[in-house]
């Protein structure tokens, strides 16, 4: 499937081409405008039967695009780790709904809870789901070797800062990409249990299907990464207040 995003010029059997407006990659509606009329209309990808403009149908449900980018993410930061910039990490974890998984990338030391933001490394599903780009002058649907290119034109001196080398953490994020790629994501998220008892260890690193039509992840358990042992404890370490994702520290 060709990418679905704000911009792309579609065709409609009825109203002829026009051009989304906006676009939810997980309900399939999008609003498009046609020809000189003001107004938009609204459009459901599943049963409306619009098209791209060289005429292929859009196939929402049997082709589901890709609602989560985290994918994609990981792959482009292997290929980083391959070129030696290994102090790059990619932190992902639900949001309280449970319907869209944020993601940040950090560099410099490797604190997984005291991560350095900078401006465009992070995002939401929920916001990727309006207008499925990263942030950082990406093109919708760019390949893990474009949004290389695209991160070192937008913040060169932010990527500089992963230049180093991390082994432990290289190697286990390799043989994560290995085993989930390229449909499935992990999030770092460590829920309390809901009965309020204490886990006596780490339970599996959760795995996501980053397309509905993918079935429940059945590959073998993934270990959680370097550093994150030190987070576990019989009393769980990590906080359970919400994390900040405007950049803007709070007063306490």
């Amino acid at each position: 499937m060709q990418v679905l995003a704000p911009g792309t010029v579609i065709f409609h059997r009825h109203r002829g081409y026009g051009v989304i407006t906006s676009v939810n990659l997980l309900t399939g509606w999008i609003a498009a405008r046609f020809g000189s009329e003001m107004r938009t209309l609204d459009l459901n990808l599943s049963t409306d039967e619009v098209q791209f403009a060289d005429g292929e149908a859009i196939l929402f449900r049997r082709a589901p695009p890709d609602r989560m980018p985290h994918a994609r993410l990981m792959e482009m930061v292997r290929q980083l780790h391959r070129a030696g910039y290994q102090r790059l990490y990619l932190y992902s974890w639900p949001k309280p709904s449970g319907l869209h998984w944020r993601w940040h990338l950090f560099t410099g030391s490797r604190d997984w809870m005291q991560r350095p933001w900078r401006e465009g490394w992070y995002g939401s599903g929920a916001d990727y789901n309006v207008n499925p780009v990263m942030g950082w002058g990406d093109k919708p649907g760019a390949s893990a070797e474009e949004l290389v290119h695209a991160l070192a034109r937008f913040d060169p001196h932010g990527l500089a800062q992963a230049l180093g080398r991390d082994e432990d953490h290289t190697v286990w994020f390799d043989g994560v990409c290995e085993a989930l790629l390229p449909g499935y994501m992990y999030s770092l998220d460590m829920q309390r249990p809901a009965n309020g008892q204490l886990l006596p260890e780490m339970p599996p690193v959760p795995v996501i299907a980053v397309r509905a039509t993918l079935p429940a992840y059945s590959g073998p358990a993934l270990s959680w990464p370097p550093g994150w042992a030190g987070l576990w404890s019989r009393a769980h370490a990590l906080p359970a207040s919400p994390i900040n994702l405007n950049g803007v520290p709070e007063l306490r």
